[in-house]
């Protein structure tokens, strides 16, 4: 029991590496879309995510041997390889619209609501959990109620506007319910798949969707790209590449409800590197919303007494 706990902690420590990544990450997306439109933004990031993966990939398939197996570990092979398209389509699918549907709503909403609304995947995964026969015990719904009142203190305060639900806003609460549905279809598929293989189909599939509305709508040029090109490295390579990888591998052993309130950390991370590196203050509030968010994610990770004696 101790020792899967440990290996829970572990697996973690990744979701929340994950979380500092995008985080931090939120400075390039901001600087990247001065220069192209959220679709063609989303197709370069995702494309470059998964050709960055590509190295590691032949790397390990290197290291593994493949050649080596008999038949029997080839049919192995070949349904693991099924599982891998289809998880890896089902995944693309969900985050690409996630990305888009949050891009389209920026456009027309606040920053600081759009960050509200966004975080609602932290109540919207144990709510679609429990159709799925998933039930949260009262110490992790404590902490989903912590971080959401955390998160509105965060990003709410940005805008003095109040939460009235326009087009935009819509538009990013579809957001959120879809980035729910890409850490569920995660927790299906990525304990019978090999985790780095699961992003980079993921990030392939995401490419293809993206770039097909970004030609209908926005016409895009390679050349369009140019300005834009370190913050495309450092938000593909970063944030798409290693991050949602992390995520694929940490939730292999976490619950998506507990993996959905480590990445919530997100939103901390932000508004410190914000304050850090572009030296924009927090105020008290922000500060309050950041201690809450953290106080809900160790809660979750605290341990269940009564499930510490049973066998």
């Amino acid at each position: 029991m101790e020792r899967n706990r440990a290996r829970e902690r572990r697996y973690s420590l990744l979701l929340v590496l994950a979380a500092f990544i995008w985080g931090t990450a939120f400075v390039a997306q901001s600087m990247g879309m001065d220069h192209i439109g959220p679709c063609t933004f989303n197709a370069a990031r995702s494309f470059i995510g998964s050709i960055a993966l590509l190295p590691v990939i032949w790397f390990f398939s290197k290291k593994k041997g493949r050649g080596a197996e008999d038949k029997t570990e080839k049919k192995t092979f070949w349904l693991r390889d099924k599982a891998l398209l289809m998880g890896g389509a089902a995944c693309g699918l969900m985050l690409s619209g996630g990305s888009l549907l949050q891009q389209i709503g920026l456009t027309a909403t606040s920053a600081g609501k759009a960050g509200f609304l966004t975080s609602l995947y932290i109540v919207i995964v144990p709510v679609l959990g429990v159709f799925l026969g998933r039930r949260a015990g009262g110490k992790v719904w404590a902490g989903v109620a912590i971080a959401l009142l955390g998160a509105y203190l965060l990003s709410g305060s940005v805008s003095g506007e109040g939460f009235s639900i326009a087009w935009g806003d819509l538009m990013v609460l579809l957001s959120a319910l879809f980035f729910s549905l890409h850490i569920l279809v995660i927790d299906r598929f990525s304990p019978h798949v090999d985790g780095v293989m699961l992003s980079c189909v993921q990030f392939f599939v995401a490419g293809v969707v993206s770039l097909v509305f970004a030609l209908v709508f926005e016409k895009p040029a390679l050349f369009d790209l140019l300005p834009a090109w370190g913050s495309l490295l450092y938000v593909g390579v970063l944030s798409s590449g290693v991050a949602y990888t992390l995520q694929i591998v940490g939730q292999q052993n976490v619950d998506p409800t507990i993996a959905s309130l480590l990445m919530s950390l997100e939103s901390v991370f932000a508004a410190l590197s914000g304050w850090v590196v572009l030296g924009q203050p927090l105020s008290a509030r922000e500060m309050a919303g950041c201690a809450l968010v953290f106080c809900a994610v160790v809660l979750a990770q605290l341990p269940d007494k009564r499930k510490e004696g049973s066998p």
